[in-house]
């Protein structure tokens, strides 16, 4: 996993032959011949690796045995080769400049020697080879990668106390080839944000003027070993703060139908997922957040989709997917802001970022990890399977209860029925015992029964044929004593024995002074006729 890829020979993909400048007719130094891309082709493949640790690179006048990056001593600086040359006096604050008044005198190029650019851009280069010669190593952030056909370029930066350090890196596409197996091997790919050490040459790029470095080779270890202590510090945040294990805690639901998904729709990770949640022919409701999940602002697209699903009373669980890809790729959902967003869910979340052997942190957090997207929805269609078993399974057990209580009842029932039947019958047969006992009874005593009655009838006709005559003699002299208190209260005898009845005039007995107001006529009755009268006072 650690293993540094050997960088190849120098000047690999650059078609430009290394022999040493050639003098012109003045002694000038002369660019130097370049070649064309076939023949530097031909001429590369000719050179091959004698072992892993050596690389024998063959040039026109010289065979040169280069040294693996990790056998050489650090590279040297340019001052250690007599690059620039030492100065004969004392450097001062101002820069000597030559005098500039020729006169008459005929150009002499051996005193003044004058460059074209192409010559001091081959110069430059022919000194940093020298001051260079073993490569260098340098460490940065890709920022600005891009692929020009097979070829890769990018920059490396470096943020200073003085401002933005900048190295642009080309990655040529025969070294490229070189560096792909090393790359997959260790699960990376190059990516802007990723942290590397790569190996390379110095490369005056006279087109366009700018210095740059041909890359050579990569350590994987110190990306890998970037991604881990940064994922490592994430993780200690999350234990210290309780939040490490905040989403496992959450109850799992017991028939998650209604699923929240995030992720990059489009993708193959969400083809297979929504290919396998439809094959099930159970009834999911899937709220998509399209967000993407890889590149910069990924880890705030998908930390925002988690919030934003989690607060949505509708969604019974969240599910976070992407497909494979490198290492370095995966190092997305180790980013804080996503871990916390996973923690702090009200709902549970379950991941299945593609990757078989690395687990990020999203993953740890998460309520349940999976390693691929068909597992995440193979595991919530099994939820869902189990719980419409486990409903299955109630059913039929409720169904042989009640059909168990219904047998027993049942039976109870017609046990009941025999014993009513038994006991009715029984009770009926004692009565009619009883019936057939008074019968007999009765026809037994029916004569004495008559006789007796005979007996009682007689004497109560005696009793009756002796005692009407004293009965009506005593009811007439009551009759007689009624008639005459009934005279006696006759108000025709009341008014013949001095009594008389006033009457106002609406016929209304008057029985009390205030009854007759004056100027009022009253009536008053005698015995003989009426009298009317007209009241004046009262």
């Amino acid at each position: 996993m650690g293993e540094v890829l050997r960088p190849a020979r120098q000047g690999e993909g650059e078609f430009r032959t290394t022999r040493p400048p050639v003098r012109g007719a003045r002694g000038h130094p002369q660019a130097p011949t370049r070649e064309t891309a076939p023949a530097a082709r031909r001429r590369a493949t000719r050179t091959q690796p004698a072992d892993r640790r050596t690389i024998v690179h063959r040039t026109r006048r010289r065979r040169v045995v280069r040294r693996h990056p990790a056998e050489r001593p650090p590279a040297r600086s340019l001052t250690r080769r007599g690059w620039p040359p030492r100065r004969s006096r004392p450097e001062s604050s101002t820069v000597s400049q030559p005098a500039f008044d020729f006169g008459d005198e005929p150009l002499d190029d051996a005193a003044n020697p004058t460059y074209t650019v192409g010559e001091l851009a081959d110069a430059i280069n022919d000194q940093l080879r020298r001051g260079f010669s073993d490569g260098v190593w340098v460490r940065g952030e890709i920022d600005g990668l891009r692929n020009s056909g097979p070829h890769t370029y990018f920059a490396l930066v470096e943020d200073t106390d003085r401002g933005r350090a900048v190295m642009n890196v080309s990655l040529f596409a025969p070294m490229k080839r070189n560096l792909t197996p090393l790359l997959k091997k260790n699960r990376l790919e190059l990516g802007n944000g990723m942290k590397v050490r790569i190996y390379g040459h110095l490369d005056f790029y006279a087109p366009n003027g700018r210095l740059g470095l041909k890359m050579a080779g990569i350590d994987p270890r110190f990306t890998l070993g970037e991604l881990s202590q940064a994922r490592d510090q994430v993780v200690r945040r999350l234990v210290a703060s309780g939040l490490y294990d905040a989403n496992r805690r959450r109850p799992w639901p017991t028939a998650p139908l209604r699923v929240g998904v995030v992720t990059s729709v489009g993708t193959a990770a969400w083809h297979d997922f929504h290919h396998e949640i439809e094959a099930s022919r159970f009834g999911f409701q899937l709220r998509v957040c399209d967000t993407r999940v890889q590149g910069d602002g990924a880890d705030r697209s998908v930390a925002a989709a988690i919030t934003t699903l989690a607060r949505r009373p509708d969604v019974d669980c969240i599910v976070v997917i992407r497909g494979g890809g490198a290492r370095n790729e995966l190092a997305t959902f180790d980013a804080e802001s996503i871990a916390m967003a996973i923690a702090t869910a009200s709902v549970p979340v379950i991941t299945g970022l593609g990757h078989e052997i690395d687990r990020s942190v999203a993953d740890e957090v998460a309520h349940t990890s999976y390693k691929t997207p068909t597992a995440c929805a193979r595991a919530l269609i099994d939820a869902v399977s189990t719980f419409g078993s486990e409903v299955e399974q109630a059913w039929a057990a409720i169904t042989a209860l009640a059909s168990r209580r219904l047998g027993d009842a049942s039976t109870a029932l017609v046990d009941r029925a025999h014993r009513v039947a038994r006991r009715t019958h029984a009770a009926v047969e004692r009565a009619d015992e009883r019936l057939s006992t008074r019968a007999d009874r009765l026809v037994a005593t029916p004569a004495r029964a008559i006789a007796g009655h005979e007996q009682r009838l007689a004497a109560a006709t005696e009793r009756l044929l002796r005692r009407p005559p004293q009965v009506l003699d005593a009811e007439a002299r009551a009759l007689d004593a009624a008639s005459s208190r009934l005279a006696l209260l006759d108000p025709v005898n009341l008014l013949r024995r001095g009594w008389s009845i006033t009457r106002d005039a609406d016929g209304n007995v008057v029985r009390r002074t205030d009854q007759a107001a004056p100027g009022s006529v009253i009536t008053t009755e005698l015995a003989d006729g009426t009298l009317t009268s007209r009241i004046e006072e009262p």
